[in-house]
């Protein structure tokens, strides 16, 4: 019975393990070990003083510098700079978003909605290279939401101060983001004023007396394509008139890449006032994209309903008018007569304003008349029959281009006269 305890006894363990004290002791030693002391204090009481290097102390004091000292120092190192070219330097500071934060979700709730966005005058702005185009261009930034430090250092100091810096997790960004790879950085700007931009220098070089309406593109793709062809062309200003997309929305900017700040945009006006923001001797030529074919059927029937490039927006009397009294000819007074020409014909002999509907209901009455009373035209581009109508950014394009084909062959022809 004893053999059988003593061998029980051998096989058990106990269940904790047992901590020696000098086991304890040992790691304290090899912890010090690791670390750089001021002082080292031996069991027996000897003390050994551990020599800094030259230009080294330690942190307390150098914490407790007095201010007075601290000038001084400044003083014998030189005067700081005046323009801080460093991060650390500007003394710039940014906040990090804890869980729960709301202050991005509140933001991008605004600078979504078109009704809020025109009410507090602030755009969203996706993108390290488009907001540097509009630090560039002398937008004015309010709020920089970003992922990585790294993000904001890339863009220049001295626009950055007095904005709030918040960052943020890549997930949130994520959420509001509407690209497909987001860039980790949203900045929430003052909705630009075109008199106060700073225009890229190149760009005011080539300008052309040709300007752009838009009437009642509501695609934002197709406007964000007619501004990026704009600005490539040369366009003086772009106008859009009540109807029209918001030219600062997301999806426009996106569309445009960077044109927004390239080119002058004039934003929500009525018809009144457009010639208001053309030259005195400007003529206005509305783009036709619709078939000689579609032009004359139109011209048999004289409703404005038969013209692919003309949209109806009379009263309904009107309507009822032109059903009753259709084959009187009673209703063909309302509708402006325009010259149609060639779109490849000379049409920029003058300042010039070419305008673009939209591919659903096409242009407006009032683009029309402000033709007519301008001494302007319809500017045809000939399609195949068969074909509905051009894409509205890509009728843009070749009118622009073609216009600026056309000075540019002008300039050359009174260059070899000169000679």
């Amino acid at each position: 019975m004893a053999a059988l305890v003593k061998r029980v006894g051998l096989g058990t363990r106990p269940l904790l393990p047992v901590v020696q004290a000098w086991d304890l002791d040992a790691r304290r030693w090899v912890r010090a070990l690791r670390r750089s002391p001021v002082k080292v204090l031996f069991p027996s009481g000897e003390v050994v003083e551990r020599k800094l290097d030259p230009g080294k102390q330690p942190r307390k004091a150098a914490a407790e510098a007095s201010p007075r000292e601290q000038r001084q120092k400044q003083q014998i190192q030189g005067p700081a700079s005046q323009t801080p070219s460093t991060w650390k330097e500007s003394g710039l500071r940014y906040d990090k978003a804890f869980p729960g934060d709301k202050r991005l979700s509140s933001v991008m709730t605004i600078v979504k909605s078109r009704p809020f966005r025109e009410k507090q005058g602030k755009i969203l702005l996706e993108g390290r290279r488009l907001i540097a185009d509009a630090l560039k261009a002398g937008a004015v930034p309010k709020v920089f939401f970003f992922s990585r430090l790294e993000y904001i250092k890339e863009l220049p100091i001295e626009k950055l101060k007095g904005v709030s810096l918040i960052k943020v997790k890549f997930e949130d960004i994520k959420d509001w983001s509407d690209l497909v790879t987001p860039q980790g950085i949203m900045g929430i700007f003052a909705k630009p004023d075109h008199v106060k931009m700073t225009y890229p220098e190149t760009q005011l070089c080539h300008t052309l007396p040709i300007s752009l309406i838009c009437d009642n593109l509501r695609d934002p793709g197709n406007l964000g394509t007619i501004l990026r062809s704009a600005a490539g062309a040369g366009c003086s200003k772009v106008l859009l008139t009540k109807g029209c997309v918001d030219a600062w929305e997301p999806k426009v900017l996106r569309a445009g890449m960077g044109a927004h700040f390239q080119v002058p945009i004039i934003n929500n006006l009525d018809w009144e006032a457009v010639p208001d923001h053309l030259p005195t001797d400007t003529r206005v030529y509305v783009a036709d994209n619709c078939g000689l074919h579609v032009q004359a059927q139109a011209q048999r029937s004289n409703k404005a309903s038969d013209y692919g490039w003309v949209r109806d927006q009379r009263p309904l009397k009107f309507h009822e008018y032109e059903e009753e009294d259709l084959e009187s000819g009673a209703n063909q007074d309302w509708l402006p007569e325009l010259e149609v020409q060639s779109y490849d014909s000379d049409w920029t002999e003058a300042p010039a304003a070419v305008v673009i509907g939209g591919e659903t209901h096409g242009v407006s009455l009032e683009s029309l008349q402000l033709a007519e009373s301008t001494g302007g035209g319809r500017l045809l581009i000939p399609i195949v029959p068969g074909v509905d109508s051009l894409n509205s950014a890509m009728a843009a394009s070749i009118l622009l281009f073609e216009g600026k084909r056309q000075l540019r062959v002008r300039v050359e022809h009174l260059s070899r006269d000169r000679r």
